[in-house]
């Protein structure tokens, strides 16, 4: 089985401020203004098989008010009477009358089974939109930005089996053929799946396409499917179609749209993705030895590594392998690397602090696996002892009791399994990126530039950086582009 290459996102230095002391609370009045309407919202609540927590993350949250982010002043939300509304939002004026933009033609309170009506602003003259019942519509729109020349109208109307949300769409034109992508969510019950709820979540990965310009019917070119067992925290099609990045707790895997998706659910399905590390690595009170599997055909020659006292950079065949400062400091000048016989390069690093357990090789890198004989695990224990007991709280008065996770924010409480944001290739339906997010908690997402995919913001530490997808940069797709200081002090607060 192929294995994807292990990523990591490399923070911009000069983004982040180690001297940040706070923020001023200003007692300045925000801006409130209120409409009535005279139809209200489409609310749909959760019917009572709708009960698990993948149910509540997809539609019991949901935003009924939908910003164009090609028009930032334009926001949209569809009302009980199947009207698409349009109104215009600016901070430092009242709010002006909502005006029908569309209409959807089937009654939605006609159907039992149905979710909330989606939308999805796909570029500046096309929608794609969802009325909630398992039916898709792809919408031309003109320029939206002008109420005068604004028109909305079918291009394209589907029945696509069980009820779904969309969640991102792009708009593509190549050779004369253009095309809408459209990513669409359910959540489906697996009736032979004993394990847990029995459901699973679906990502249906459409492509809807007018082969000329002669031919003015836009029909279904494309069609694929992803399954895993958790609503993703962000998903998102590569503005060229090439690719779709998912940002999961669980993991993700395409099934083939024309069997039975019965046959593809292993029993033991793994609930996490698991990827090969990037090297082993075991210690003594004196010494590590780093062991990394070398690419085939690759010689001496192409083997670079430099020690200095507290860094170490390792480049294979040009690339570069592992760099970074070091856990503790090395006696540079007497470590050393070989080439063993069964093609792995074997890495000697002579600590300087003998006796000091490193936790990691190098700071912050996850991607190696430690290797434990039964002695060491067992010295480790007896030195730990002390620090146990077979009591909860043997002694909750003295000076420093023992930790409480009651005492934890909630914003500091993670899943014991950390998430994934792994990129899909459009062709060959395999992942070509993983990268394990640890304890960087999925924060939010927002689109900074419509041309692009949706940033996605994360928690590092105590701050919140925001990460820029470029799907055209295969060696560093995720910019650094901005930093929300102390984010995750305000967010405990």
């Amino acid at each position: 089985m192929e294995v994807a290459a292990n990523y990591s996102l490399r923070v911009k230095r000069p983004l982040l401020d180690p001297r940040f002391e706070g923020y001023k609370l200003s007692l300045e009045p925000l801006p409130c203004y209120q409409l009535e309407l005279d139809a209200a919202v489409a609310e749909v609540k959760l019917r009572d098989d709708q009960y698990t927590l993948e149910h509540m993350h997809a539609f019991g949250m949901y935003n009924y008010l939908h910003c164009d982010s090609w028009y930032q002043d334009s926001v949209y939300y569809i009302d009980t009477l199947g009207r698409i509304m349009n109104l215009t939002v600016m901070l430092d004026t009242a709010l002006g009358k909502p005006r029908e933009v569309f209409r959807l033609p089937t009654d939605l309170t006609a159907c039992d089974n149905r979710l909330c009506a989606s939308i999805h602003f796909t570029s500046p003259a096309w929608v794609t939109l969802s009325d909630g019942t398992g039916r898709l519509y792809i919408i031309g729109t003109a320029e939206r930005g002008n109420s005068a020349s604004e028109k909305w109208e079918i291009m394209f109307n589907e029945e696509l089996g069980n009820p779904f949300i969309i969640i991102h769409s792009i708009s593509l034109l190549k050779d004369e053929e253009h095309s809408i992508a459209t990513l669409l969510l359910r959540i489906e019950k697996e009736e032979l799946d004993l394990k847990g709820s029995g459901f699973y979540v679906s990502l249906e990965w459409i492509t809807i396409s007018k082969k000329n310009k002669d031919n003015t019917k836009y029909v279904i070119s494309k069609r694929d499917i992803l399954r895993g067992k958790s609503v993703p925290h962000y998903a998102a099609i590569e503005p060229d179609g090439n690719g779709l990045m998912v940002v999961s707790y669980k993991s993700f895997s395409f099934v083939q749209v024309d069997q039975d998706l019965e046959e593809h659910m292993e029993e033991d399905m793994p609930e996490e993705i698991k990827v090969e590390p990037l090297y082993y690595w075991q210690q003594t009170e004196e010494d590590l030895t780093v062991t990394i599997q070398l690419p085939e055909g690759c010689s001496k020659e192409d083997i670079q590594v430099q020690f200095s006292p507290d860094h170490i950079n390792i480049v294979l065949k040009d690339h570069q392998f592992l760099e970074g400062k070091l856990y503790s400091s090395i006696d540079h000048e007497s470590s050393t690397w070989i080439i063993k016989d069964n093609n792995s390069l074997e890495i000697s690093l002579i600590k300087k602090n003998e006796g000091l357990t490193w936790p990691e090789v190098v700071v912050g890198d996850k991607r190696g696996e430690l290797v434990r004989d039964s002695a060491q695990c067992a010295a480790i224990a007896e030195r730990l002892m002390h620090l146990t007991s077979e009591e909860l709280n043997p002694n909750p008065d003295k000076e420093k009791p023992p930790c409480n996770a009651q005492e934890l924010e909630e914003c500091d409480i993670f899943f014991e399994e950390s998430s994934s944001l792994c990129r899909f290739d459009a062709n060959t339906l395999k992942t070509t990126h993983v990268v394990n997010l640890g304890s960087n908690q999925y924060l939010f997402s927002v689109i900074v530039d419509p041309k692009e995919m949706p940033c996605f913001c994360l928690r590092h530490d105590v701050d919140a950086l925001l990460w820029q997808p470029h799907c055209s940069k295969q060696d560093d797709m995720w910019e650094h582009i901005a930093t929300f200081n102390a984010l995750g002090i305000k967010q405990a607060l």
